[in-house]
Parts: C-alpha cells; structure tokens; sequence
C-alpha cells in the first residue's frame, strides 16, 4: 500500500472533507441564526412602554386597513385581471413590437409616457401592470417609462394640484412628470444595454405571431377592463360644479356598464360558458340592488364569480386566472408588508409614526440642495394614495415648504413607495430596482433645485 498520495490517505483525506463540509454548513447556518438573535433581540428591548412606539403601531395597522378597504378590491385586483390577461390573450411577439427593444422608439415611449393620462392608478396598483407587459418582452426602457408615468401623470391629480397649488406648480408638474418618463427610460435603457442587447437577439429568433383574433376585439376586450379599473376609482373632486363630479355622479353606471360588455366579449369571443356567466352577472344584479349603498358589494361578487368561472375552465380562460392569481400571490404580500412598514416609520396623513412630522416639516423649508434632495427621498418611501399627494403638500406649504422641494415631492411621491419599491425587488430585480430608485431621486432632487431657482427668486 502507498504511504503518500495511496490508499492509507484516503481515511485521512475522507476526515478532511467531512471537516471542510461542517465549516461550509455552519457559514451557511450562521445567517439564519443572525436573523433569529436580531428579532430576539428587537423583540427583547421592544419598547412597548412609549406612548410613540404604540402610536406607530396604531397608525400601521390604521393604514394597512385603510389600504385594504380602499386599494386592494378596486385597485388592485382589476389590475391584478388586466396583468393576467396582458399574459395570455397577447402574444409576446406582439408585446416586443410595439414596446420590445427593438421597436420604434418614438411609438414605444411616446405611449408609454402618456400611459397615466388613461389610467389614473397609484404607485401599486401600476405594478402588475408593469410586470405584466415587463415579462412578455417589453424593453426595460419602455417598461420603465410606462412604470413611471401610470402613477405619475394622473389627470385628475394634475388638475387638482393646478387648483389647490396654483397654475405655475401644476404645469411644472405635468411637464416633468412626461419628460420624467422618457429620461429615466432612456437611461434604463442606457445602463443595462447589455441585456436590452440580449433581448434584441432573442426577438430575433421569435416566430411570427399567430393571430387568434382580430386587433380590434383585443383592444375593445383591454378597453373595457381599463375602463373598471379607471370609473371605479374615480375620486370625488373638490370643485362640486366640474364636468369630474358629473363623471364621478356616473362613475357606477359606467363602471357596470364596462362589466357588462366585457361579460358579453368573454362569452362570444373568448369561449366563457354562457350559463355561468349569466348566473354571475344575476347575482351581482341581486347584490346591487340589495346593497345600492354599498356598490363595492356587487363588485366584489362579480370578482368573485369571474374568478370561479374563469378557475373552473380549461384553455384561455384557465390560464388567465392562472396567470392572475400568479400575479396576486407574489405582489400584494410584499405590498401589504411594505404598506404596514410604512405606517409604521411615517404614519397616515395628518397622524405621525416613529419619524416625527415636525423632522420633516423643518428639513424642507427654502430651496437648498439638501431641502430638496430630503423631499425627494421622503416622498419616495412614503406612500401616497391617488389624489392624497395635493393635501399633503398644501399643509407642507402653508408649514414653510419651499416651491422646489415640493415639485420634487410632486415629481418623486406618486410614481414611488417603499411598498412598490419591494415588489419591484422581486420583478426585476435588486440592481435594477436600486438604479431606478435612485434616478427618481436624483432627477426630481435636480429638477426641484432648478424650478426654486427659477420661481423663488434664488
């Protein structure tokens, strides 16, 4: 037998690799046992006597209600439907022709940069979305820019900042918000270049789209459920005399009147079963005329029979709640979970959490470099409903805000949250997420510095 490098080393070498293999497992283990002392630890020294630790924890939870009651029916769930659809009844061809790499770039951002005039959603409800069209082949420019502008040029907030803010802000709002969109596509573009490189190949090997039905029953089919999504959340304007609140006196009518068409799309095109889909649709009749001051009620029996009939069905419409509730499972925990943090660092409008008021308040006054790179970073991770933003800021103002660090609050709040910028990790990932983060920030702190400048007198 051999001595050295034989047979009598093999014990020996066998007693290594175990030791190896033991030191490897414990560096593996060691971060979930730092991540069980660290919540230990916090659990331990819980400061559960301080009357602001228990008012933060109040207002998350008030908040995380709140957002429940208001956001996850009406908003999220139409959006989490359009997302699924997004995926199945368009073809990922189609996706990459119109907002794929290699489309016209003039089309591509030109549409989604004006994408927030239609749909009016908040910095949440535009996530599945975004994920939807980001997963089929859009390009990370395009995406990005349409990411940015659903939230951000919302027509309504626009005409309320112009009302309450006055002229001046609201169209410095709008047209930041539109040149906001095309820059940070660009630039996403831009920085991750390589891959949009990779796309562009892989487009290249795609077949042609096979057309199931025509353009027009597709556009009608998205019109339609664009349509619930935007007439359900319709806010109730300030101005009582505005053709809005005519809008918003109908927003029901239009709303079941949507949902109503895009029933009859899904039995005559899509292959829906007939008898089911009139049972739904009776049902939801029958709630809204036993609950007519409730109308989330019939909303939410509809959204609940569309799901059964959808779940129980074999082709298309499988694989459109499969893909919807792909969506739902993976965004609104991580949305949830963000909207609770949230509340818990920031508060509610008009309610303080553990950060308080008064650190922001006074950190925003006049129009230096770091009032509006602080507006900026605030407005990113706190959470602002659709409309909420114009309030907000008006008692900011009347509090000393100068004019640019509120652009920059207007520029970077709406189209950001800490609760999107999680979900974002998770769809596109960490590096990505960080270098769209930061040029929000950093292209509303600039913009916010030159408006000052310009409209403050220095």
């Amino acid at each position: 037998m051999k001595k050295n490098g034989g047979f009598e080393d093999g014990p020996a070498l066998l007693e290594a690799d175990k030791t190896r293999s033991d030191m490897t497992d414990w560096k593996q283990e060691w971060k979930p046992l730092a991540a069980i002392l660290a919540v230990f630890i916090a659990f331990y020294y819980l400061p559960t006597d301080s009357p602001r630790f228990s008012g933060a924890v109040t207002e998350a939870l008030y908040l995380t209600q709140w957002y429940a009651q208001e956001h996850v029916l009406l908003c999220l769930v139409p959006a989490f439907f359009i997302a699924g659809a997004i995926g199945v009844f368009i073809s990922q061809a189609s996706v990459m022709k119109y907002l794929g790499a290699r489309a016209n770039k003039i089309l591509s951002y030109g549409v989604a940069s004006v994408s927030g005039t239609i749909l009016a959603v908040c910095s949440c409800t535009v996530l599945p979305l975004f994920a939807g069209i980001y997963r089929m082949g859009a390009g990370l420019g395009p995406a990005s820019a349409f990411l940015y502008s659903g939230p951000a040029i919302n027509v309504l907030a626009i005409v309320l900042t112009a009302r309450v803010l006055g002229m001046e802000l609201g169209v410095a709002r709008t047209i930041g918000a539109v040149v906001f969109s095309v820059v940070i596509g660009l630039l996403m573009h831009f920085i991750f270049r390589k891959e949009e490189t990779d796309r562009i190949n892989a487009e290249m090997a795609l077949p042609e789209p096979e057309v199931r039905r025509p353009l027009w029953q597709t556009a009608l089919y998205f019109g339609a459920m664009i349509a619930i999504l935007v007439f359900a959340n319709w806010a109730k304007p300030i101005d009582q005399t505005s053709i809005w609140m005519w809008v918003y006196s109908v927003k029901w009518l239009v709303t079941g009147a949507a949902a109503l068409l895009l029933a009859i799309m899904l039995v005559v095109w899509f292959g829906f079963n007939k008898g089911q889909m009139t049972t739904v649709g009776a049902v939801t009749i029958l709630a809204a005329l036993l609950f007519p001051e409730y109308p989330a009620a019939p909303f939410l029996v509809g959204i609940i029979g569309l799901s059964v009939v959808a779940a129980r069905s074999k082709g298309e419409a499988g694989e459109w709640f499969s893909q919807t509730w792909g969506f739902a499972k993976q965004i609104l925990p991580l949305l949830l979970a963000g909207v609770l943090l949230s509340g818990l660092l920031l508060g509610r409008p008009g309610h303080e959490g553990l950060i308080p008021s008064y650190w922001i308040s006074s950190s925003v006054g006049g129009n230096s470099l770091w009032a509006n790179l602080f507006a900026s970073v605030v407005a990113a991770f706190m959470y602002f409903a659709t409309l909420t933003e114009v309030p907000i800021l008006q008692g900011l103002i009347g509090s000393g805000m100068g004019k640019g660090p509120a652009l920059a609050l207007l520029l970077a709040g709406p189209a950001l949250s800490l609760p999107s910028m999680l979900v974002l990790r998770s769809i596109m990932g960490t590096k990505k997420t960080v270098v769209y983060i930061g040029l929000v920030i950093v292209m509303a702190t600039v913009t916010g510095v030159m408006y000052g400048a310009l409209f403050s007198g220095g």
